[in-house]
């Protein structure tokens, strides 16, 4: 056998399709047709690659990626996506997926991209106890703004006692950072850090997932699974968009609080569990209390200590300094040496809103640095963000400068067509159309 796959899709014909064609090519293959199923069959097999579907009666598949990778951080996973969900795989491919395939249109691609996703599981396998220990704590906080040293000081302070911690503020600014600094500046460092995002799951399946069951609670409980309140026992949990979560859920998520007791599903024992609880939302929570969405008392209780994390557009004087940590992050991933840095390259960022904050800056300098030429980052390097782009030929067309946008990413990624369209935040099918129209093999 090759390798173990999952193939999650609740089209029947389609997940059987693939199970033969996958079977065929001597891959043991398992098949599931909804989220909980599969998170079951994560449980109790070994598995190398997973084929996802985006959508999933009771689970959205692109934070489904996200919440198998946290949880199995060695697996690979392929999202299957229709045309018009392109988007959706681009974000699950920042959410740890390997890449997507387009149904219908990529089935002669099916094969050669489970193997490359293969080839990378064991490559990752094999460098195992060979990495280097991650500089944690608050020093990966990175600014010196008044508003972001005013929002460290807070975690910093709040770190050395027990307290819920809430962190508010909008998506990319850096809240799953701050509650990792929060937990190792902690003294509970030494134990868990559990983290879960609310919004990945139906609600039964984040309900196991959180409080754990006993085999035959429901139909594809096979065994006693233990939840990640459990699992946090003497470290802590951290609750990302906590919005989003059931208001069923919410009430007995604040008894856990209240008393440190919970009971497992299909379980009538009290279980316990001391953990820190941190969570974090882009969502006004005073608001979804008003429209009936969210507990009262349970705001009450999260909000013991409350940290806003300000988006980037406020403190702007951070830019540079967190612009120049991800040009040495991705030098040194592409290997690149005697790198310039022009002035008007961070004057072009500093033009730009950053509406998706940190996230959105990160991406656009691995994307300055694919494009930029002689080793010079300079605003040409920034066509998304550049008042003006100087093109290599003299036709000023739309087409023109696509075409060398198109051929200066293929040449980063060394012909690597899946790569280059995930880089370009289009759809695989989409990227052939275009190579074929320029004449490009």
């Amino acid at each position: 056998m090759h390798g173990n796959i999952l193939i999650i899709d609740d089209e029947i014909k389609l997940l059987k399709l693939l199970g033969m064609i996958l079977s065929q090519e001597d891959f043991n293959v398992k098949e599931a047709s909804t989220a909980r199923s599969a998170m079951t069959m994560l449980e109790q097999h070994e598995f190398d690659v997973v084929l996802c579907d985006v959508r999933l009666p009771d689970a959205f598949g692109v934070e489904l990626v996200r919440s198998i990778k946290t949880k199995y951080p060695h697996l690979e996973i392929i999202l299957m996506t229709a045309f018009g969900n392109i988007t959706d795989a681009v974000q699950a491919m920042r959410n740890g997926a390997y890449d997507y395939l387009v149904k219908g249109d990529d089935n002669e691609k099916i094969i050669p991209l489970v193997y490359k996703a293969l080839e990378k599981v064991k490559d990752n396998r094999s460098k195992i106890g060979q990495k280097t220990a991650v500089s944690k704590g608050f020093g990966q906080i990175i600014g010196t703004s008044p508003l972001i040293l005013q929002s460290k000081k807070l975690a910093e302070k709040v770190a050395l006692t027990d307290a819920a911690v809430l962190l508010t503020g909008e998506t990319g600014t850096g809240k799953e950072v701050f509650a990792n600094a929060i937990h190792d500046g902690s003294e509970r460092k030494k134990n868990n850090f559990v983290a879960i995002n609310c919004s990945a799951f139906s609600k039964e399946i984040l309900e196991s997932e959180l409080f754990g069951h006993k085999q035959g609670a429901f139909t594809g409980a096979v065994k006693d699974k233990k939840g990640l309140i459990e699992e946090a026992n003497g470290g802590t949990l951290f609750l990302d968009e906590i919005g989003e979560m059931p208001i069923e859920l919410q009430a007995k998520l604040l008894r856990v609080l209240e008393t440190g007791e919970f009971i497992k599903m299909g379980e009538t024992k009290v279980s316990r569990s001391d953990f820190r609880l941190i969570a974090a939302t882009n969502r006004d929570l005073e608001d979804e209390i008003k429209q009936g969405n969210f507990r009262e008392d349970l705001y009450f209780r999260l909000n013991v200590f409350e940290i806003h994390l300000p988006p980037l557009r406020e403190r702007k004087e951070d830019l540079k300094m967190l612009a120049k940590n991800f040009i040495d992050i991705f030098s040194r991933k592409l290997h690149l040496s005697n790198l310039q840095v022009n002035p008007d390259y961070y004057k072009t960022l500093e033009k730009n809103d950053w509406k998706g904050n940190i996230r959105e800056l990160r991406n656009a300098v691995e994307r300055s640095l694919i494009l930029m030429e002689d080793n010079i980052l300079d605003a040409e390097s920034l066509p998304h963000y550049s008042d003006k782009i100087v093109p290599e030929s003299d036709s000023l067309s739309i087409r023109s400068l696509e075409k060398i946008h198109i051929q200066k990413v293929l040449q980063y990624t060394k012909g690597n067509k899946a790569e280059a369209a995930r880089l370009l935040e289009i759809g695989i099918a989409t990227l052939y159309r275009k190579l074929e129209e320029y004449g490009w093999r």
